[in-house]
């Protein structure tokens, strides 16, 4: 799924003054509710539906503070993060050995689905196992109540409104109940964190009882995501990428790319021009096995000289997930510690 986070203000309203920004009084929640049930009412949801997933539903007030607690850009920068504490926070020994005997006791249900979407075992396991720890906490918050609460406190509206609305056509199409949308306080739910509208466009049944049971079924939750990364330019056969050894010598403005991001703006800028394997080899990069046999991107996430990867469109399916280097590193690396039998 794709992360929710909020874009900073503060730079720009130190320089414009607070009321450049200045919203609208947001109306009474009661208010809100019930203009949006008349308007899922008349693009034809049934007032049954709307009862049973936003009956007495109220604000979640810690729902609001968690939304605008999130960290800013200004924070970001004046205390970046470093790659390597984020990592050693979650590939630990507890995370990689849950990993091992899921591998283990999934083995064959892991090679059908490789099999069928094209996407490796460990790389599933290393999604799901950063996702909800293989399924073991996924988050308990009433996913309706915290869409509607997001979408009415309007700082997203339009983002969440539409969350809301898929959620409200998971329940009407009965693909689950309004009791089983549990999640994050951002409305991620189940074992690989869908927000609703990825539910209603990925989510696949992996074990043939004939619904996509992301909250409780490990063979939906893995078909899913690998439908998810399939879908979102996993590539058969090629792999996320390595690590590898830049040279001390090495001219990393020849390899800038020029082309700037359209999406993910701020980790895909991290990313250089694409080069064959032949020619980061003629670079003088090296790496402890044979690079990918597809065009290569240079990744430093904590800056030139403290650790690289050569990376591939297999690798960008991952910041499809979560549109962030670091992330799609742990999963990656994750992937590549589960890849190898105990």
């Amino acid at each position: 799924m794709k992360r929710v986070s909020l874009p900073s203000l503060a730079i720009a309203a130190a320089v414009l003054g607070t009321s450049a920004f200045a919203q609208p009084a947001k109306p009474d929640f009661t208010a809100w509710l019930a203009e949006y049930r008349a308007t899922a009412t008349a693009r034809g949801v049934s007032p049954a539906t709307l009862d049973a997933v936003l009956g007495g539903v109220t604000a979640n007030d810690r729902v609001v503070s968690l939304d605008r607690n999130q960290a800013d850009e200004s924070a970001i920068a004046s205390a970046p993060a470093r790659f390597d504490s984020y990592l050693a926070r979650r590939l630990d020994s507890v995370r990689i050995t849950a990993g091992q005997k899921a591998a283990e006791r999934m083995s064959s249900r892991l090679a059908g689905i490789e099999a069928q979407y094209g996407v490796p075992g460990p790389i599933l396991l290393g999604i799901w196992g950063m996702e909800s720890n293989y399924g073991s906490f996924t988050g308990n918050f009433d996913v309706p109540r915290s869409l509607a609460t997001l979408a009415w406190d309007g700082r997203r509206a339009a983002l969440f409104t539409k969350e809301l609305d898929a959620a409200i056509t998971i329940v009407e199409r009965g693909l689950a109940t309004p009791g089983q949308l549990k999640g994050s306080w951002a409305g991620a739910m189940g074992q690989p964190q869908f927000l609703p509208s990825s539910y209603l466009a990925y989510a696949r049944d992996g074990d043939g009882d004939g619904r996509a049971d992301i909250w409780g079924s490990e063979p939906d939750t893995l078909a899913s995501i690998a439908n998810y990364l399939r879908e979102n330019g996993w590539q058969p056969g090629v792999p996320w990428g390595l690590p590898v050894t830049v040279p001390d010598s090495f001219d990393r403005e020849s390899v800038r790319n020029p082309v700037r991001p359209t999406t993910c703006v701020r980790p895909l800028e991290r990313h250089s021009l694409p080069l064959s394997a032949a020619e980061w080899t003629a670079r003088g990069i090296t790496a402890a096995s044979p690079l990918p046999d597809a065009p290569l991107t240079l990744v430093e996430p904590d800056g030139p000289g403290q650790g690289a990867y050569l990376v591939t469109a297999s690798y960008r399916a991952l910041m499809n997930y979560n549109c962030s280097n670091f992330y799609a590193l742990s999963v990656a690396l994750l992937g590549d510690a589960l890849a190898t039998p105990r």
